[in-house]
């Protein structure tokens, strides 16, 4: 069971995506995924990271939440251009179709991702 501590890489529920991984977990998956843009030291990425958890349970099968550390993978960051965090892109068929920016609340996300779903 994954602790509740706010560390958004407390979690195994979201799958850790990274410069090497990226493709082939998010552009090339056969379901939306859900990609939260984070670092360590932002505290409202931290403020995220129950959110983030709850979305992975609640959509699991359905939509492949995932998380990743822009300091850790600056390319794929550089490549979005995610100038603030956190930044939260919902991908589907290997394209962005939609992205929020800041820590708010879950209804926001689950609105987002129901869009996507149909």
């Amino acid at each position: 069971m994954p602790e509740q501590s706010g560390n958004p890489d407390s979690s195994g529920a979201e799958v850790k995506i990274n410069d090497y991984n990226f493709e082939q977990e998010v552009l090339k998956s056969e379901i939306p995924v859900f990609v939260d843009f984070w670092a360590p030291w932002c505290m409202p990425c931290r403020m995220m990271a129950p959110v983030v958890e709850k979305l992975a349970d609640e959509y699991k099968g359905r939509v492949k939440i995932c998380k990743l550390n822009v300091e850790e993978a600056q390319n794929t960051a550089g490549a979005y251009r995610i100038m603030s965090i956190p930044t939260s892109i919902i991908f589907k068929d290997g394209k962005p179709v939609d992205q929020l920016v800041g820590a708010l609340p879950i209804e926001e996300f689950k609105k987002k991702l129901d869009n996507v779903l149909g």
